[in-house]
């Protein structure tokens, strides 16, 4: 091999180690940038396929970049709320324009900010994608697709109006309240009343008036016309009483008043259960009431005496006592009714208009007699609510699963509603999973956007572009779209940047392994040079 072979070996060493000190220069003047990832020199040699073992063919040398894209950064704190980061594998979804010519792209460069249209773009002029979500935060379909990804602008949503759509109140009714008349009830002056304010879908207040009226039992209810803890009760009188057509019981007067309400109160059907209440009111009058709705109450003198007529004075009364209409239930019974919790409750709309109407039973414990839903709910569900100024029609489901009947004054125990008045923006967040909320001047938040994290086979494959961001290439593979945390998938870290993953000690040990092999290389050159000269001497 001529000795000439020598100094090209030495020029590729020069130009390999060039290479190599290009990359160090360009790793140290990034090393604040953020998200960038070094690029390291990558050796290798060339070799002349020598024809037989004697003879040594000089090769050359050769540096290839090779990307350090998949190394991790160190996170730093930031006080914008629009930097994010990603903590393991992954690249936010950009493009550098809007336009039909726009490019998608994919970075690490987390530092976002609204520009004057409220798009999010980096440091770097790029916009960022995101996926839509709905107004239950639902993603699109087809989200694999590139095309499902739109930039997150932040003034899609500059202003909320949150309609109610669910509301709760928890009161206790006096259980001591004097009771209206079931038949004469219509139109009485409510015995409490409480509004609850709701917000429509234009965000303004509109005030529910709850009324409440206690009233007698919805049963067959016989009441004597005399004082019965005046009257003479004579032992060995008898009377029948038929509750509900279950057949007739004879009752036996043992002289008391306490052992004919004992006797009364005994009555129970089939399966034990007590078919009527029996009591005295404040004037002392006996009153017999049927438990149960639709029952009639039959009663019916046993001579000699006819008790019913001639001391427990019931004169018309004898005969069939026939249960009048049942009540409009709000919610349906889940016992045998308290025939002394018996409440009419009335929501009436901002316009007048009567929204629910109905009945409401409250056993001897003072709870709601109804079954709660799996939830432990109590729903009423107002329907196509007007409020007469232009909202949408509303639909609000109320949970009365508080309401109760204590022998207490009357008392709110809680209000609460899901709804808010108008708001504007001032705010926006992003959590670990890429969801981009806005928050609003009311309190309310609502969840806009979701970022993806497009992951590679072989992210140190890819191209670089200017503004630290990269395109997809032979050998990096293709992307997918994957969410935060999913699939491999790295964490999206929220007012945070990641740093280059760039060492300055590493890359000055580098550098000082180059400069001495450059140095090196040029002495092969030296030295091959003063070896020509002495041939060139030779006479």
């Amino acid at each position: 091999m001529s000795i000439f072979g020598s100094l090209f070996t030495a020029v590729s060493g020069l130009a390999s180690q060039s290479q190599s000190i290009s990359m160090i220069s360009n790793n140290i003047a990034n090393v604040s940038t953020v998200g960038f990832k070094r690029t390291d020199a990558a050796f290798s040699s060339l070799v002349t396929t020598a024809n037989n073992s004697t003879a040594f063919t000089p090769g050359s040398v050769r540096a290839v970049q090779k990307g350090r894209v998949d190394q991790q950064g160190i996170l730093q704190q930031s006080n914008s709320a629009t930097d994010v980061a990603i903590s393991g594998n992954g690249f936010f979804v950009v493009r550098n324009d809007l336009g039909v010519n726009g490019e998608t792209l994919f970075t690490r460069a987390g530092s976002f900010a609204e520009d004057q249209n409220g798009i999010l773009r980096n440091s770097a002029g790029f916009f960022l994608m995101g996926w839509p979500l709905d107004q239950d935060g639902n993603l699109p379909g087809a989200q694999a697709d590139i095309s499902s990804l739109v930039p997150v602008n932040l003034d899609t949503l500059s202003s909320l109006a949150q309609p109610t759509t669910r509301g709760g109140l928890g009161l206790n009714l006096n259980a001591n309240q004097t009771q209206t008349d079931y038949l004469t009830m219509a139109g009485a002056q409510p015995d409490f009343t409480r509004n609850l304010r709701v917000f429509d879908s234009l965000g303004s207040a509109q005030d529910l008036t709850i009324n409440f009226v206690k009233h007698t039992s919805p049963t067959a209810t016989v009441t004597s016309t005399v004082d019965i803890t005046e009257a003479a009760l004579v032992a060995g009188d008898q009377f029948t009483i038929d509750v509900g057509g279950t057949g007739g019981v004879t009752i036996t007067l043992d002289g008391t008043l306490g052992g004919l309400l004992n006797d009364l109160n005994a009555i129970v059907d089939g399966a034990g259960e007590p078919l009527v209440f029996a009591n005295t009111n404040a004037n002392g009058q006996l009153q017999i009431k049927a438990r149960n709705l639709g029952h009639d109450i039959t009663l019916t003198d046993q001579p000699p005496g006819n008790p019913l007529t001639s001391y427990m004075g019931l004169g018309t009364a004898i005969g069939t006592t026939a249960a009048p209409a049942a009540p409009d239930m709000l919610a349906a019974l889940d016992t045998t009714p308290n025939t002394e919790g018996w409440w009419q409750m009335e929501i009436v709309s901002p316009t007048g208009v009567v929204l629910e109407s109905g009945s409401l039973n409250f056993t001897g414990t003072g709870q709601l007699n109804t079954a709660p839903d799996a939830d432990g709910n109590v729903l009423l569900n107002l329907a196509n609510i007007d409020f007469g100024n232009g909202s949408a029609l509303q639909d609000i489901d109320l949970n009365i699963a508080g309401f109760t009947q204590f022998s207490s004054p009357f008392n709110v125990v809680f209000t609460q509603q899901n709804g808010a008045e108008l708001g504007m923006r001032n705010g926006v967040s992003i959590d670990d999973n890429g969801v981009v909320s806005a928050q609003f001047s009311n309190g309310q938040s609502r969840a806009i956007y979701k970022l993806p994290l497009a992951t590679f086979p072989n992210p140190n494959g890819l191209d670089a572009v200017t503004g630290t961001a990269y395109r997809e290439s032979d050998t990096s593979g293709g992307f997918n779209l994957r969410e935060a945390n999913q699939s491999g998938a790295g964490m999206v870290e929220a007012g945070a940047l990641e740093g280059s993953n760039v060492d300055i000690a590493e890359e000055f040990s580098k550098m000082i392994v180059t400069q001495r092999a450059y140095s090196a290389n040029t002495k092969v050159i030296t030295t091959t040079d003063e070896m020509t000269a002495e041939l060139l001497r030779l006479r």
